[in-house]
């Protein structure tokens, strides 16, 4: 495992990096009258990415239960239709909300298809257990999306030539990523069996009658016969398939196709909470603060993206184990013990290297150097609570967002209500996200906890199956 994070923390950080420098720059070449229009766009361009992450996460689960590339494939390209006709209906409403061009917001807009492809790609090599791959893949992406959007500013274009040059960008990195996917056949993984990837095998039953869980049956939609059986031993010799008696709700007969894109809209909507809950205190910013202090927050909100998007390899390398019920616990608790060490070093950073935020960005982003701090704790929480989401999406346990999705309309009518400065908006966005990432930490460890303490394999080493 730390082969894997390794290689992934490398390719998310050379990721990261390009985007924070596309960023600082942009900060220092657009100045304070400027810079929060671009960065209210990228934060509108994260929310339009929910959907690509939430189909990553849904084709790696599948990935690990055994699904083709092709059926794979298939879900991303539905997907990205949808994405698509739903991001050319929002350009008018989000150049009305934010106050920019049509032309600037469809040039954030237009990337929301292209992740959805560039993200089912990578899902496919994260539920193959091929890091090396995805970590290529992850580092190629920032550079090219970063690269021509940086020429175009060096240039003195505004951020609408930015944005579309990044969408450019991202066009050839999927068409990289298509690439690197390709070069090595994935084989079908019938039995859910990971064996071959590294993981220990799951124990095949032969002779109960096995009842389908929800959550198998959701990761099963798209695909179908292929992933329909996977609870039965789909792969046993032909007698012990025989003897297995299987038992099939009614609502594994819905449309396949439906219900692939079912399940990546159950998942779609924790990552909606999620991105919503790091990107909405941005989003007001331009509407409460007066301009240069919106563009001073949006300069301190990269440190929250730093601390956020920093421990993004933990969550790549053990998803695959959370999806895995008798690994799923460790996975969890593993992930969030890593997670908790890195936002200290984040937030400790942010602290010690708070003045060089002036150097690269220039002496009108001084006020907020005291504050860097608090960003990057914010980052650190959330970058918490993401572990904590990604366990639940894992076994397609989606109830928990209904808490994230409360601390996000809390956190907004206050700020729109009370807030006026600068620091009283970073610190409400930081209680309601240290008070959401408790709960669903508390909730979520309760939930693997008990699954962990009841499971039969916990005592007799035998496979937990559903028996009725």
């Amino acid at each position: 495992m730390v082969a894997d994070l390794t290689l992934v923390t490398a390719g998310a950080m050379i990721a990261n990096v390009a985007g924070y420098l596309l960023q600082l720059l942009a900060g220092r070449w657009l100045g304070v009258a400027g810079y929060s229009e671009f960065a209210s766009l990228l934060a509108a361009q994260t929310l339009c990415a929910v959907p690509a992450m939430a189909l990553q996460n849904v084709v790696a689960r599948q990935i690990v239960h055994g699904a083709s590339v092709a059926a794979a494939r298939a879900l991303g390209r539905r997907c990205a239709l949808i994405v698509a006709s739903a991001a050319a209906a929002l350009i008018p409403l989000v150049a009305t909300t934010l106050h920019v061009s049509v032309a600037a917001a469809a040039g954030a807009l237009i990337s929301a298809p292209g992740l959805v492809v560039l993200s089912t790609e990578q899902g496919i090599l994260q539920g193959a257990h091929r890091f090396r791959a995805l970590a290529t893949i992850l580092g190629a992406n920032g550079v090219l999306r970063a690269a021509p959007a940086l020429i175009a500013l060096a240039a003195g274009a505004g951020a609408a030539p930015a944005l579309w040059s990044a969408a450019a960008g991202l066009a050839l990195a999927t068409a990289f990523a298509y690439h690197a996917t390709s070069a090595e056949p994935i084989p079908p993984n019938r039995t859910g069996n990971t064996s071959a990837w590294g993981a220990p095998p799951e124990p095949r039953p032969t002779s109960a009658k096995v009842e389908r869980s929800e959550s198998e049956t959701s990761s099963a939609g798209s695909a179908a016969p292929e992933w329909e059986t996977l609870s039965a031993g789909s792969a046993a010799p032909e007698s012990e398939a025989s003897a297995a008696e299987v038992v099939v709700p009614d609502r594994v007969f819905i449309s396949a196709k439906a219900g692939g894109v079912w399940a990546v809209l159950r998942a779609a909507q924790v990552q909606a909470a999620l991105m919503a809950l790091s990107s909405a205190d941005l989003l007001v910013a331009r509407v409460v603060l007066a301009d240069a202090d919106a563009s001073r927050y949006a300069l301190g909100a990269i440190a929250t993206k730093i601390a956020f998007w920093l421990p993004q390899a933990v969550g790549v390398v053990l998803y695959p184990r959370m999806a895995q019920p008798q690994h799923s616990a460790r996975a969890v608790r593993d992930a969030l013990g890593v997670l908790s060490a890195v936002g200290v070093v984040a937030v400790v950073g942010a602290a010690v290297f708070a003045p060089l935020a002036s150097l690269f960005a220039g002496r009108d982003y001084a006020p907020i150097e005291g504050l860097l701090w608090l960003f990057a704790l914010d980052g650190a929480l959330l970058a918490l609570l993401q572990g904590a989401l990604l366990s639940a999406i894992a076994v397609d346990r989606t109830a928990p967002a209904v808490v994230t999705w409360i601390g996000l309309a809390v956190e907004v009518a206050l700020a729109l209500t009370l807030v006026g400065t600068l620091p009283a908006l970073i610190t409400l966005a930081t209680v309601v996200a240290a008070a959401v990432t408790v709960t669903i930490i508390a909730l979520v460890l309760l939930a693997v906890g008990g699954e962990n303490k009841g499971s039969p394999e916990s005592t007799s080493g035998e496979p937990r199956q559903r028996i009725r």
